[in-house]
């Protein structure tokens, strides 16, 4: 059932929330979580789920061609990917506006490239249909984040908060998606329509709950409301919230087929009512508000149009995270070398850490559990590794510290320096007894001998 569905994976371009991490070498796509490309954990899914066939959309020429030169070497023989480049900064909807012309399928899987889970799509497409939906959200708990202050943090998870990311409104049965808003909206009262409040009867406010940017759309309706409301630019804080206001008045098309016009003068047949109702006795199914929103008359005699709007929920021992900030990519990292390891598919060693058979150590260097050294990096002697992952072909000289820290690959850092809660990227240098805490250090970047920066972005100037 589930290979009816076309996929697109939305894989973004040069965010600029991720600056300096992205640069037009390293696309957000592109961007190492456990020495692995982010992109390759919701391409490992898809294909775990027999799903082979997708659409990569990409912002930009530039950083589609570097995704889909990856993609070509990586996932050969394996995975069948179309590549399609759209326009820097189009939003979620606006990339989907662009390629609509190649979805053909009745349903649709649409995916972000950030996403980093354990949840297969099988059970959001398995939902979409069981209920019908024109939209279906996989939705899951808030990740951990932080700590913050990488001084703080002596690997004890007290410090961790999760964040408030959205307020859902859910039915009693938690299978249909009432009331969702994001980001700004969060600050403003809670508007529900109340059309649907006096439908459903009660409905149950979250705030605990992450819309996990997996959706399932009918093709028509995906299609009808891009086309129309040519001005949406976001999935979640526009096309979700118009589908889930208006789902006891639709507009839409439902299975192909164009409702009557709003001043239609069809009228409701009782004889109509009774057919939906002697249907849903035969299926021995409880009628969601929806039908029942249907069958009962409203004395206008007008037809009452309704698409439904369903949720997913994963269960709580699932991992689900979204690398959508700087702090996201920390986190992820952290947690993908540690309590999700799962993720992985790696064997961890005796020391719960992972440390590639061509990676050197001087002596009395300690690399602790939950880190990861890459292929080919060196250390010097009396190093401390702790938290942290380290990428390929590293130069790490002697008595360096680095603690709740990424290092991507080709990093040069001499001897006596120490690195706290930092992001260091590709082809960076530190020299001798450089000291960072909490900052991100660009592509490139040389840090001078002995400066010390605290919560500092060090990056080039751009020309």
């Amino acid at each position: 059932m589930i290979m009816d569905f076309q996929v697109v994976v939305l894989a973004g371009g040069t965010s600029k929330k991720l600056v300096p991490l992205v640069s037009e070498e390293v696309p957000k796509a592109l961007l190492p979580v456990a020495n692995r490309p982010v992109l390759s954990y919701v391409l490992e899914l898809l294909e775990r789920s027999n799903l082979k066939d997708l659409i990569v959309v990409v912002e930009g020429v530039g950083a589609a061609r570097r995704v889909g030169g990856w993609i070509s070497g990586a996932y050969v023989d394996r995975l069948h990917v179309e590549v399609a480049a759209v326009p820097e900064d189009v939003g979620t909807a606006g990339a989907l506006r662009a390629i609509a012309h190649h979805l053909t399928a009745n349903d649709i899987l649409v995916v972000s490239g950030d996403l980093v889970c354990d949840v297969f799509p099988g059970a959001v497409a398995a939902a979409h249909r069981r209920y019908d939906a024109a939209l279906t959200t996989m939705l899951c708990s808030l990740p951990v984040s932080g700590p913050l202050e990488s001084g703080s943090s002596s690997g004890k998870d007290k410090t961790k908060k999760p964040g408030c990311c959205n307020i859902i409104g859910l039915d009693p049965t938690k299978q249909f998606l009432l009331y969702i808003a994001t980001g700004p909206e969060i600050e403003r009262d809670i508007r529900v329509q109340k059309s649907i409040l006096r439908a459903v009867g009660q409905m149950e406010i979250r705030a605990d709950l992450m819309d996990a940017h997996l959706y399932a759309f009918k093709r028509a309706v995906l299609q009808e409301v891009l086309e129309r409301k040519d001005t949406f630019q976001s999935l979640q804080q526009d096309v979700l919230p118009y589908l889930v206001r208006s789902q006891l008045r639709s507009e839409v098309l439902l299975n192909g087929a164009p409702h009557s016009e709003e001043n239609s003068h069809d009228k409701v047949v009782p004889r109509n009512n009774q057919v939906m109702l002697s249907q849903l006795v035969a299926k021995k199914t409880t009628p969601s508000f929806h039908e029942l929103h249907v069958m009962a008359p409203d004395g206008s005699g007008a037809v009452r149009r309704t698409h439904k709007c369903c949720v997913y929920i994963a269960s709580q021992d699932k991992y689900c995270a979204r690398l959508n900030s700087i702090q996201a990519f920390s986190d992820i990292n952290r947690d993908v070398i540690g309590d999700a390891s799962r993720l992985l598919g790696y064997s961890f060693s005796a020391q719960n850490n992972i440390i590639h058979p061509s990676a050197k150590l001087g002596s009395k260097t300690t690399v602790g559990q939950n880190c990861m050294l890459g292929e080919g990096s060196q250390l010097g002697d009396k190093c401390s590794v702790k938290r942290s992952v380290i990428g390929r072909h590293c130069r790490i000289g002697s008595n360096v510290k680095v603690v709740n820290s990424v290092v991507m690959n080709h990093v040069t850092i001499a001897d006596g320096c120490s690195i706290q809660g930092s992001v260091i990227c590709s082809n960076a240098q530190l020299q001798e007894r450089a000291v960072l805490k909490d900052c991100q250090v660009g592509a490139g970047f040389v840090v001078t001998s002995g400066s010390e920066y605290k919560g500092e972005f060090l990056a080039k100037k751009e020309r």
